[in-house]
């Protein structure tokens, strides 16, 4: 029964990482301010992690850019070392937080926590990071937030954490539904 329920879990995590690269390739808007990505895989990811726990977050996180960086992305390793940070920020807080308080006011606070979580972490790896990707100095990054960076992530993350919120419940009650994924595997109350 064990090994059972393990390997529903695997596999239940292998199907969201799927869908998070399907999503990503399907509803994409790629090059706002010509090198950020607008897609739906943190939200996938999200009802992964609320679902299996914190570290199925972590797993598609980072097998999920991986994926991107050697098929459809143009940022190269910059790109990926920004496509784990976010998408690792945004679940894993919402998460963390949604596993210790597992109500709607958990998964609320837990998805605003990632909101400005993620909001904060890009920014400043922003601030590191994009100068070498761009060939630009800081100080013409750091110019770029205010105009571009700061709305972009605070958008996307706002977003991300509406459709979280509005998907997470249908879909988990769905899966459990479903029978393929029992009770005892998930974090739903």
């Amino acid at each position: 029964q064990k090994n059972i329920e393990s390997l529903k879990k695997m596999t239940g995590v292998a199907v969201f990482a799927a869908l998070a690269y399907l999503s990503m390739i399907v509803l994409r808007i790629p090059d706002i301010g010509g090198f950020l990505t607008m897609d739906l895989k943190d939200v996938i990811i999200t009802i992964s992690a609320m679902f299996f726990g914190p570290l199925s977050a972590v797993i598609i996180s980072v097998v999920v850019p991986f994926f991107e960086f050697f098929t459809i992305s143009g940022t190269g390793v910059y790109g990926l070392i920004m496509n784990i940070l976010s998408s690792l920020t945004f679940s894993l807080t919402a998460s963390l937080i949604y596993k210790y308080k597992k109500t709607i006011g958990g998964a609320i606070i837990g998805l605003l926590s990632a909101v400005f979580s993620v909001t904060a972490v890009m920014m400043i790896a922003n601030l590191v990071i994009t100068p070498y990707y761009m060939n630009m100095p800081t100080s013409a990054v750091a110019a770029l937030i205010p105009k571009l960076l700061l709305p972009f992530n605070l958008t996307k993350a706002l977003f991300n954490a509406a459709v979280t919120l509005i998907l997470y419940k249908p879909l988990t009650a769905a899966m459990i539904k479903t029978d393929f994924f029992c009770r005892k595997l998930s974090n739903v109350n």
